[in-house]
């Protein structure tokens, strides 16, 4: 695939960025694309490997040595069209997905990955500025008719893929805008609205219907849903937020990333502060600690910075990791590495092996500081156990705490508990890999809500594997694609 020698020829090249000081100053996406040539120059390096390892990185089996071929050989359009047969949505991944695909790329045994993502990025913008993503509604209805909870990526994957098996497909969320967590929690800066706004207006003029500020168990109970429609899918993520046990949690000042971030994309959107409701949180002027070191810690230190925050500091439970794959890292696997996001880069202080002990309020009950101690991971024994460093507790001025300590799993107490719905060890929805099928016949649940917190691309995948299985559950086959358990090439 790709040139040849391409790989010994042509070093890696990804977008550049603008400068910190001119990205700051606003919410927009501050990549620069590569030209053309430059992308074709990418697609060359994609060797010959004969065994392309970078299929197994990527849950959705995207046909990578295919497009990067031809992207080198200029021709886009069939790049896309090869891009489009295994992810609906490049245009969210090329942006925000960690590319396993590239930890898995047979160059890094000894050399930077091909640039994949970039390339992903590049082939679906070159096919909308050229007008070949266009709407393409079924020939045929089916008269089946489906319910999709969540407009989030596997919401979004579901509903497309339904749809263009012939089913009448309604998506519902309760938020005020499609999107889920692509809307209210990346910062636009990472990717801007108007990406989701343009895709969902194809999806609609293929016939998907969309109700937003539509909350299921709430305004629609869940066994009024099941009556209205053939089958019902869960796409609603898993939104249940980690906390801390510890004492002053509840102190004016301490905030959950997630009631953070949406106000700003609010904001962004145009809204004022009563349609954002609540009270408005900023960090300007402010000493502003972030407990959590994952992409939400990140995207948290990013939009205070561009609140104009007195000081940002980031703090990480576990050890500083490595730089570069160690021994317990092998590649292909994906390595747990140091990760320096573009949020960082901008102003942070980071710090690792710390545990937060104590929120300390004012008689008003504002946050003024909070208290940590120096903690050791004890792996002996092969088991797992952090333990507090004696002598090292620190107390720490600040104004604003944001807790960015991931999701614990979906939310039960609505129309999850009234379908009495099967849940598994881990609170998530019930629900087996290549089945979907929940407990409860005609239920389907997928994404987060069925696996646990996880990537983007595990989202879309798990959607249009779980069309697959809603289609067959419909119509007793279904030509819709899949791919198989371990990540086999997509069939039909």
């Amino acid at each position: 695939m790709g040139k040849t020698t391409g790989f010994k020829e042509y070093d890696r090249q990804v977008e550049s960025k603008l400068p910190v000081e001119d990205r700051l100053k606003n919410y927009k996406e501050f990549t620069v694309a590569l030209n053309d040539e430059q992308v074709e120059t990418q697609g060359a390096r994609c060797m010959d490997c004969g065994i392309p390892f970078c299929h197994s990185g990527c849950p959705l089996g995207n046909l990578i040595p295919d497009f990067n071929d031809l992207v080198y050989r200029g021709q886009w359009k069939k790049a896309l069209e090869r891009l489009h047969t295994t992810n609906n949505f490049p245009e969210f991944t090329g942006r925000l997905c960690p590319a396993p695909c590239e930890e898995a790329c047979v160059m890094t045994i000894n050399d930077p990955a091909i640039t994949i993502e970039n390339i992903e990025k590049s082939i679906v913008e070159k096919g909308f500025a050229e007008g070949w993503i266009a709407p393409q509604p079924p020939e045929n209805r089916t008269g089946k008719t489906v319910a999709v909870i969540g407009s989030g990526p596997a919401g979004l994957a579901a509903a497309q893929q339904l749809n263009r098996a012939g089913h009448t497909v309604t998506v519902f969320e309760r938020a005020d805008r499609v999107g889920g967590l692509l809307r209210y929690g990346i910062p636009d800066f990472k990717m801007e609205k108007w990406i989701i706004d343009r895709r969902v207006k194809v999806m609609e003029e293929e016939g998907i219907i969309f109700k937003v500020s539509t909350h299921i168990g709430v305004d629609i109970l869940g066994e009024e849903l099941k009556k209205q429609f053939d089958a019902v899918v869960l796409c609603g993520g898993a939104t249940v937020r980690r906390s801390l046990p510890v004492p002053g949690i509840d102190l004016d000042g301490v905030v959950q990333a997630m009631d953070f971030l949406p106000q700003q994309n609010k904001r962004n959107a145009g809204d004022t502060a009563e349609e954002i409701g609540g009270e408005q949180i900023w960090a300007t002027d402010k000493n502003v600690i972030v407990i959590g070191g994952g992409d939400t810690g990140s995207d948290c230190i990013g939009t205070s910075n561009r609140h104009g925050a007195k000081s940002v500091a980031n703090f990480e439970l576990l050890g500083k990791a490595p730089v570069n794959r160690t021994e317990n890292m092998p590649w292909p696997f994906w390595p747990m590495k140091l990760k320096t996001s573009t949020s960082h880069e901008e102003g942070c202080n980071r710090y690792w092996s710390i545990s937060t002990k104590e929120f300390k309020g004012d008689e008003n009950g504002k946050l003024k500081s909070l208290v940590t101690v120096q903690v050791e991971v004890d792996r002996s024994g092969g088991g797992f156990k952090i333990n507090e460093v004696p002598g090292t507790e620190k107390e720490w001025p600040c104004e604003l705490v944001l807790l960015a300590l991931g999701f614990t799993g979906p939310e039960t107490n609505t129309v999850v508990s009234q379908l009495g719905l099967e849940l598994d060890a881990r609170g998530n929805v019930k629900a087996e890999y290549g089945d979907y099928s929940t407990s409860v016949e005609g239920v389907f649940a997928a994404g987060d809500m069925r696996r646990g917190q996880s990537l983007i691309v595990w989202a879309i995948s798990e959607g249009r594997e779980a069309a697959h299985a809603i289609d067959t559950y419909l119509m007793g086959h279904s030509d819709l694609p899949t791919k198989g358990m371990d990540g086999d090439l997509p069939r039909s």
